[in-house]
């Protein structure tokens, strides 16, 4: 099937495939992932042509769901940033806008409740001075360094949120920006090399209140303050008070469901099991395909929303069919982000249904519980809790509650291992996690109605991430966002999109990611930007 050229600088398909033995899309995406879902959409809303793989039966990845009865459970986390219904940075409502969508939210009013050692127990309220006088509270004396440093977090959110986030690949919008919003591309710049740690360091001394910001920057990007970049830190810090934590209505799995809806009435395709073997490409360029099952698909463009690890190291033929499918192979630009990245810990979760007189009056939806902060970055060391039914209730049946509990968990705990070995491992680290909730939570193992859980075995078997990780993260303390890679690779016709490129992890962020993923691979078909 011919596609009609939309531009005369658009390439030649003919210089890639034959055409008249297979049908060629704009665009083929692997993983229907939110960052895969968001590139999608945004380029099917251009009039591209776009098919999206998914190896598995229902689109999200981490952000999909799963039905045991009658519990509708989320597979990653519920504390969902980016359905504001201001500015720029509301990327999920923008990303849905643009295919029709719109998706119901429910606001939770307290982002996190954290019970840390010491007796640390506060709320981050989405009120913004509601949770600065809590925090000046319990450290009076740093009450101007506390003001300081979360200021200086909404002025890199400020700044962001005066432009449209689009690719800064792209010479043309960095210069558009530039001219309309001089001030704030110069801040950026500032914050774009700097670590939250070295800010934190500098405003604020006192040793527990900075362990307190490690704590805030390692909950969502599972790393101290010394490695998380600023920009980041920016978002999010300021996001949770501006278009606040919203839940959507139905589950988070409501978001790729919706997602997917859009990208069908702009004409864009979905198949499910079809699991991407490997990427094909033609005198060095990716030009398609192949499923497990031999069928292949062409495009001018390629979009993996793979782990850039899988990607480079288990699709793309030119790498995995060199002598020995060694890593000499592998682009220098690849290997130079290798040497600064790192996988990040997978998970394990725990998917509860429990008797709703067991939560106490007034519970927030969201905590994190940690007794030692030495073991703040140990497997099992912090627990990450949502209660997403006292924000839902239809999540679960009547009078029932979801509890999700995930933990820090590597790959290599849970190797080798025999299949009973396996089991029991599972359930005993399961009972312990519901041991250190009762803290908070008394009577909790008595109440439990349902128990699933899921280890990074599951997450490497059902999302497809080798190892299960959750990510990149920083091997060294890097110069912040400096090293994080775009949308192109070294590969002509091959992108990556998701949180193995800029700005990194989390739903919003990856999100960020397929809007820029989008615009650079529509400038470069030849489509309007």
């Amino acid at each position: 099937m011919a596609i009609a050229s939309r531009s005369s600088s658009r390439s030649n398909p003919d210089d890639y495939v034959d055409q008249s033995r297979h049908q060629l899309f704009d665009a083929i995406v692997i993983g229907a992932g939110i960052g895969g879902l968001v590139t999608a959409t945004q380029l099917a809303a251009k009039g591209a042509k776009v098919l999206v793989l998914e190896r598995y039966l229902i689109p999200g990845g981490s952000a999909g769901w799963f039905e045991r009865q009658g519990y509708r459970f989320d597979v990653g986390a519920s504390m969902i940033f980016g359905f504001g219904d201001r500015g720029t940075t509301n990327l999920l409502t923008r990303a849905l806008a643009a295919v029709g969508m719109t998706l119901e939210t429910i606001p939770d009013p307290v982002q996190i409740h954290y019970h840390l050692p010491q007796d640390l127990t506060l709320k981050v309220h989405r009120d913004y001075e509601n949770f600065l006088q809590e925090l000046i509270t319990r450290f009076p004396d740093e009450a101007v360094g506390i003001r300081q440093f979360y200021d200086q977090c909404w002025r890199v959110f400020d700044c962001l949120n005066r432009m449209e986030l689009l690719s800064l690949e792209e010479v043309g919008y960095l210069t558009r920006m530039f001219i309309q919003h001089p001030l704030s591309c110069l801040k950026l710049a500032t914050y774009l090399p700097k670590n939250v740690g070295a800010i934190a360091r500098r405003l604020i001394s006192d040793p527990e209140l900075l362990r307190f910001i490690d704590m805030e920057c390692y909950c969502w990007s599972v790393v101290p303050a010394a490695k998380t970049p600023m920009i980041n830190a920016g978002m999010v810090f300021s996001d949770r008070h501006y278009g606040g934590v919203r839940y959507p209505k139905g589950g988070v799995g409501r978001i790729a469901e919706a997602l997917v809806q859009g990208l069908e009435k702009c004409g864009g395709q979905i198949q499910y099991k079809a699991r991407v073997s490997k990427i094909l490409t033609q005198q060095g360029r990716a030009v398609g395909v192949c499923l497990a099952n031999g069928q292949e698909y062409f495009a001018q463009r390629i979009i993996s929303n793979a782990t850039r690890w899988d990607t480079f190291d288990t699709l793309l033929d030119q790498i995995t069919e060199s002598p020995n499918n060694d890593h000499e192979s592998l682009p220098k630009r690849e290997k130079r982000w290798r040497s600064r990245y790192q996988k990040s810990p997978s998970f394990l979760s725990l998917h509860l249904g429990v008797n709703a007189d067991v939560i106490p009056a007034d519970t927030e939806c969201h905590h994190i519980i940690l007794e030692d902060w030495s073991k703040m970055e140990e497997a099992y060391g912090t627990l990450f809790v949502s209660i997403p039914t006292l924000l839902d209730p239809d999540l679960a049946p009547d009078n029932r509650h979801i509890f999700h509990v995930f933990t820090p968990s590597w790959m290599a705990d849970w190797q080798g291992l025999s299949t009973s070995e396996y089991q029991e491992k599972k359930a005993a680290i399961a009972t312990q996690l519901i041991h250190r909730l009762e803290s908070i939570f008394p009577g909790l193992s008595a109440a439990i109605d349902y128990q699933e859980i899921g280890t990074p075995r599951t997450h490497r078997r059902f999302l497809g991430r080798v190892d299960g990780t959750y990510g990149p993260i920083p091997s060294r303390q890097l110069l912040g966002l400096l090293g994080m890679p775009f949308n192109r690779t070294a590969v002509p016709g091959l992108y990556c999109v998701g949180d193995s490129t800029f700005p990194g992890q989390g739903l919003n962020a990856v999100a960020f990611s397929g809007f820029a993923c989008a615009h650079r691979v529509s400038v470069d078909l030849g489509l309007s930007g």
